[in-house]
């Protein structure tokens, strides 16, 4: 699964730490979902995808892979 997390911080300019503490989780989960490292649970998609106004398939894909 890949992500575009990365590039939604950019566009509200928020670093991995202040991500992390708007939507409870360290800043290491933040960043192993942005290295696609871990995929997150359906509860942290959401809070992503709510926290950033988008739908969890904008932010997030499968890859032919998955």
């Amino acid at each position: 699964m890949k992500n575009n997390l990365k590039v939604e911080r950019a566009i509200k300019n928020i670093t991995q730490e202040e991500l992390s503490k708007q939507i409870g989780v360290t800043r290491q989960a933040i960043n192993a979902v942005e290295l696609n490292k871990y995929v997150p649970s359906t509860v942290l998609s959401l809070k992503l995808s709510n926290f950033f106004g988008k739908t969890v398939n904008e932010i997030f894909s499968l890859e032919d892979t998955d």
